[in-house]
């Protein structure tokens, strides 16, 4: 089946809403506009007819039939495209250099010598000289000679520069034939007049397991057989298990149903539609689903969807139970209350789930394991448990690579199963933050793993803040400095600096200079007297202290004299930006680009006590209110924390102390007399 996105099933409903759909044949429509309005808009451009051959081998073994399917794509390039581009799909990565070694090693069998008695090359459209400029930018060996010899390949593995340069090279006719991972169908910018799949199936290292192609995958890589400016026709040859081969003719040669997944993911958007108050009572979660795309399907593939009937009654029966077990479930996890039986109303969990976009299962996990003594290594594991990490790749063999990463981490786990997602995304985290050196694979990993991790820590600052717990919070806010800057906690400060190695640092501390404040303040003949860096390297040092937050806070305690027992204190925080230059994070361990952000936390260190707590974004100049129910009478000491989530050294701490007096009780009675 093919499957519509939680994502675009918002946009079909977004679309419902103003009036552009009106029932499923408009969907179909609105689905497929896509592909017609270019044809519309671009005259001269037509579809281009794709012949499509399906063949079959007899081995069941997996590798051996990868093997036995080398001299088939050879011969399809020879038959079907000779003198024309040809991709070639294959299932993993170590597979795009195995496979154009194997073309380029039959090529040279069939090649004629040429004039000076060496073998022409069949696949490479330019003089050899003029690769050099491009061959220049790859650091990959065997690739470079592959290209020399017309055939590239495409992984995961290889840098952006080196697949813009593969890229570029097809795209315009210098190389033939490019190999490509499957991992990559959705992701490179290629088209030729040939399309090779070589093998439908692929490892999965959490079932350990081959797995076959989901078919959407297959008509991508299909899909990308479509030169309509240069080509009259298509070609496409899918190389599979025989016992495969009546599956993809089915599937292939027939229209494919578009099918909802809303049902997979409903919990969430609920979650999310009663916090808006979009959703107020059971009653309007069943209106909220006659909107979607779920509904329109229910009627015309009722199997799919579990359905007993089509009749009205059957379908409100059975969209009553969906709503009905959902809700449930989000009441069970604390996001939202029940009440009568019929309403809803959001909960805090609930909240701060639908602000972060993250699962409901994950902020019930949150809830259930943060506590008041919980450190840093704590935090890791919690945040790696996550649902968000449930889909994270297990390659074959990855388990005993990543058994051998795990000696070499500071914090051990007992018991680790590495072929859990969980625990491997655990490990990549402590070696993010260790900047060890990891394969393309795994740093491809530690990527997705970041772009989730910091959204995640944030949650977990509001569950900790709303417990009222000091110490986890401020791990917490550590934590996401600590992944921003690839660094543990106990690292100098100074090595968030560009170009400071171990040795400069160790200089640097023997000087006496253990923050950053300290190298700034420096005489220039002095700085560079110490860190020895070139002109260049000495620059970007520059740019990164004239972008490392230098900010001025004051405070103040309003009607301090006047604090009784049982009101309200209030604290008012006043921040000033002493460096004037405001910008993304300078952070080149961090995939993403990201905006520095701040808390300011009021706080009780001796009862471990989170009192007050807000989250802001500072340009210049910003003032905040901060306010927490007085205690009973006596004399307190508060320390104001102002916390960065993207630099660390630059925190500041303000202590301050209150003495509050008894409450008037005796107003009242007085009163009433």
């Amino acid at each position: 089946m093919r499957y519509i996105s939680s994502q675009l099933e918002r946009n079909i409903r977004i679309v419902a809403l103003s009036s552009s759909i009106s029932n499923a044949k408009d969907i179909a429509q609105w689905l497929s506009c896509g592909t017609t309005s270019f044809f519309n808009f671009h005259p001269n451009v037509r579809p281009v007819p794709l012949e499509l051959h399906i063949q079959g081998l007899n081995v069941s073994h997996n590798a051996s039939r990868i093997l036995a399917m080398a001299k088939p794509t050879y011969q399809a390039i020879v038959r079907h495209s000779p003198k024309r581009p040809v991709a070639v799909f294959v299932p993993s990565r170590k597979q795009t250099r195995l496979t154009a070694i194997d073309i380029l090693t039959f090529a040279a069998a069939d090649m004629q010598p040429g004039p000076d008695d060496k073998p022409q090359s069949t696949f490479l459209h330019v003089a050899e000289s003029d690769l050099d400029p491009f061959l220049d930018k790859i650091s990959d060996k065997t690739l470079k000679e592959t290209l020399t010899n017309g055939v590239g390949y495409l992984h995961e593995g290889l840098s952006d520069r080196e697949k813009k340069v593969v890229e570029q090279l097809f795209n315009t006719g210098a190389i033939q034939v490019v190999v490509v991972s499957r991992n990559l169908a959705w992701g490179v910018n290629i088209t030729s007049h040939l399309v090779i799949v070589m093998d439908t199936q692929y490892y999965d290292g959490k079932t350990h397991s081959y797995e076959d192609y989901p078919v959407t995958d297959v008509l991508q890589m299909i899909g990308k057989a479509n030169r309509p400016l240069q080509d009259k026709d298509a070609k496409a040859v899918i190389l599979c298990q025989s016992s495969k081969k009546e599956f993809f003719k089915k599937f292939l040669y027939e229209p494919l149903p578009i099918e909802s997944h809303l049902d997979h993911c409903l919990h969430d958007h609920f979650c999310a539609e009663v916090v808006t108050k979009t959703i107020e009572n059971k009653q309007d979660a069943v209106d909220y689903l006659t909107w979607t795309f779920i509904y329109r399907r229910m009627t015309q593939n009722p199997n799919y969807y579990n359905l007993q009937g089509v009749s009205h009654r059957h379908l409100s029966d059975h969209l009553s139970e969906l709503v009905e077990n959902t809700i449930n479930d989000l009441e069970q996890s604390k996001c939202i209350s029940i009440e009568d039986d019929m309403d809803v109303t959001p909960l805090n969990l609930g909240m701060i789930a639908a602000y972060y976009y993250i699962n409901y299962t994950t902020i019930e996990l949150f809830s259930m394991s943060l506590n008041n003594k919980t450190k840093i290594k704590g935090l890791i594991e919690i945040i790696a448990s996550a649902a968000e990490y449930e889909n994270i790749p297990i390659r074959h063999g990855e388990n005993n690579i990543l058994k051998q990463l795990a000696t070499r981490l500071p914090n051990k786990l007992t018991n680790p199963k590495y072929n859990d997602p969980h625990i491997k995304t655990n490990l990549l985290l402590q070696a993010h933050l260790s900047r060890m050196t990891l394969s393309a694979e795994l740093q491809s990993d530690t990527e997705d793993i970041l772009g989730k991790a910091i959204r995640l820590i944030q949650a977990c600052v509001d569950v900790l803040s709303s417990n009222g717990w000091l110490s986890p919070a401020l791990a917490a806010m550590e934590l996401a400095q600590m992944c921003t800057q690839a660094m543990w906690g106990k690292d100098s400060y100074l090595k968030q600096l560009p170009h400071f190695t171990s040795e400069i640092i160790k200089r640097c501390k023997d000087k006496g200079h253990d923050t950053i404040f300290d190298i700034m303040e420096m005489e220039d003949d002095e700085r560079n007297a110490l860190l020895q860096l070139n002109d260049s390297q000495m620059a970007d040092v520059a740019r990164f202290s004239n972008r490392y937050p230098n900010i001025e806070l004051t405070y103040e305690v309003q009607d301090k004299e006047q604090i009784r027992s049982g009101s309200g204190i209030n604290v008012s925080v006043t921040l000033e930006r002493e460096d004037e230059i405001v910008g993304p994070v300078i952070a080149p361990f961090f995939p993403q680009s990201r905006e520095e952000g701040w808390w300011v936390v009021i706080g009780d260190t001796k009862t471990n006590s989170l009192l007050s707590i807000k989250r802001l974004t500072l340009q210049q100049k910003a003032k905040v209110k901060l306010d927490f129910v007085a205690p009973n009478a006596g004399h307190y000491n508060y320390t104001i924390y102002f916390m960065s989530d993207a630099y660390m050294g630059c925190d500041q701490e303000y202590k301050f102390t209150v003495n509050v007096k008894e409450g008037d009780s005796d107003s009242d009675g007085s009163d009433s007399n």
